[in-house]
């Protein structure tokens, strides 16, 4: 499958929509999140290394927000353990059409692979399963702040003992210098990746409606309020940053 530069911002654009998951972002997806955030491929690959050791036989390991389905991918890589299975969701139907011949792909190149189910829906609306492994990657930041801790419980009730989630976010600081600095220094990784000013700017105001990221600290005190035990940043590079929930 060929992969596409993104390019979505490089012309001056007389008025920058909103940021959505169409089949224009759809297609140069992967290039997109490798040169936007920094630490994605290590998350990533991570990620499944990390459910390897929460999942439980016989129940279900969600990627919520699945996009292109490189977290389903690395939970298929990595857990083996008996009785598990994958579901991913994502609300774009054009993400979800893409995220189905990927993992075909997969299919094809690997054996003894978690079975994998692609739905198409809202992960607000979900009925979810007992699970032991349930993946945030980058989209929580995306939910209404108004119903993530909503989420956040029903995933918490939804885990099992010995079961956890793993929470992927953009962060803002508190302290104005501090988030001043990594600003800076995450536009400094977007241009080493060559984005030139006029597509960071042209990005940032397509995005800054639809994304609303939370500090570390209000991550922590919303996963302590929705059930949480203990939150335990595994990982963090720039203002992009991982976390295990422990039910």
């Amino acid at each position: 499958m060929t992969k596409e530069p993104d390019r979505l911002f490089a012309q001056p654009l007389s008025q920058v929509p909103d940021f959505a998951f169409n089949e224009d972002v759809v297609r140069v997806f992967p290039d997109m999140i490798k040169r936007s955030v920094p630490g994605y491929p290590t998350i990533v690959e991570n990620l499944g290394v990390l459910a390897a050791q929460f999942a439980q036989p016989n129940t279900t390991l969600y990627d919520l927000g699945s996009s292109l389905g490189a977290v389903t991918q690395a939970l298929r890589r990595h857990v083996r353990t008996e009785g598990c299975q994958v579901i991913a969701i994502d609300n774009s139907q054009a993400m979800v059409e893409r995220c189905r011949e990927y993992l075909n792909a997969q299919n094809s190149m690997f054996q003894e692979l978690l079975p994998v189910t692609v739905i198409k829906g809202d992960i607000l609306a979900l009925d979810f399963k007992p699970a032991s492994v349930i993946a945030l990657n980058f989209t929580l930041q995306f939910i209404p702040p108004a119903q993530r801790l909503e989420l956040l419980t029903c995933i918490h009730q939804a885990l099992v003992p010995g079961g956890a989630l793993i929470l992927s976010e953009k962060l803002r600081f508190e302290d104005d210098q501090q988030h001043d600095l990594l600003t800076d220094l995450h536009i400094a990784f977007k241009r080493a990746n060559g984005y030139s000013d006029l597509e960071i700017a042209q990005k940032r105001s397509a995005i800054e409606n639809v994304m609303k990221p939370d500090s570390l600290e209000e991550n922590r005190d919303r996963l302590l309020a929705a059930g949480f035990s203990k939150v335990v940043p595994w990982f963090q590079c720039l203002n992009f940053a991982s976390m295990i929930a422990l039910p």
